[in-house]
Order: C-alpha cells, then structure tokens, then sequence
C-alpha cells in the first residue's frame, strides 16, 4: 500500500461448485475454508469469515484495493480446487462453478455479515441458495438476467 492511501473495504463474495454438486461434505469444510482463508491473506487482504454448505460458499473479507475482486475470486477459485483435488478431498473431481457475487458493506454491519455467514447450515433449512442469491441481488439493486444465474439444479444442501 502506497503512504496516504488508506481504505475499509468489506466484500462478501458467494460462488458455488460445479453443476451445484453437493461435494463440500461437512467433514472436509473446515480444511477447506481454512485453506481459501490462507489463499485471502496471501493475496494481503483479510479474511473475516469463511463458511458455507455443501454446494456453496461465503467469504467476508477487507478488501485489499491492489487486488480486484475478480482477480482474487479466480485465485481462491483455482487454487482450492487444486488443494481439493490434489488432497483427495472429494471422491470425483472438484471444480467451481464460473461466476460470482461480490456485495460490499459498511463496517457498522461486519458483526451482522459475519454472523450470516457462520451460521449457513441453519440459514439454508429455511431458504434454498437460490433464493438466498436472488435476495442479494435484489437487496443490493442489481440487475440480472435468469439466463446468467448460476445453474441451479435442485437446491439440495
């Protein structure tokens, strides 16, 4: 960071595995989310909370401006899913699904997104992925298209 430079920027950014395979069983997660967490601090920005469901996940993180968002995304992308496959951690192989979403926040509401986040097993026995990302879309006024969504199959977490 460059002196007089100074920033607090907070991003939630959601993405899903592949086809929404159900693979991140809730015994490989925490390995999991604790590697894409190392991924966020290599690439110096901060992680807050890692966390998600078996076909889906949500990293809360200060946002390091040198880095853009699209860049880190690819490179938790690409990086866990080596990790994943080259650990054995799924029996079939392991990929992302393209695209994401990226929401900023005020850090007022730090404590509420983090809260969201750590508790995705309860929050999805009510409201399938689906309808949670519709509602962020929604929420932050974003414009988009069915056809570009991610490919939900059956919303089974």
């Amino acid at each position: 960071m460059k002196p007089g430079v100074y920033t607090q920027l907070y991003i939630q950014i959601v993405f899903a595995v592949k086809n929404r395979k159900a693979l991140l069983h809730k015994d490989i997660r925490p390995r999991v989310f604790e590697y894409i967490s190392g991924i966020i601090t290599g690439m110096n920005h901060k992680p807050i909370i890692v966390n998600g469901v078996s076909n889906h996940i949500h990293v809360f993180m200060g946002l390091n401006p040198v880095k853009s968002i699209s860049e880190t995304v690819y490179e938790i992308k690409r990086s866990s899913s080596l990790f994943i496959n080259n650990e054995r951690l799924c029996k079939s192989k392991f990929s992302w699904q393209e695209g994401y979403g990226a929401f900023s926040y005020e850090k007022s509401l730090v404590e509420i997104v983090y809260n969201y986040i750590l508790n995705q097993e309860a929050h999805h026995k009510k409201l399938t992925f689906r309808e949670e990302y519709i509602q962020f879309l929604e929420k932050f006024e974003i414009e988009y298209d069915e056809r570009f969504l991610f490919d939900f199959m059956e919303d089974v977490e």
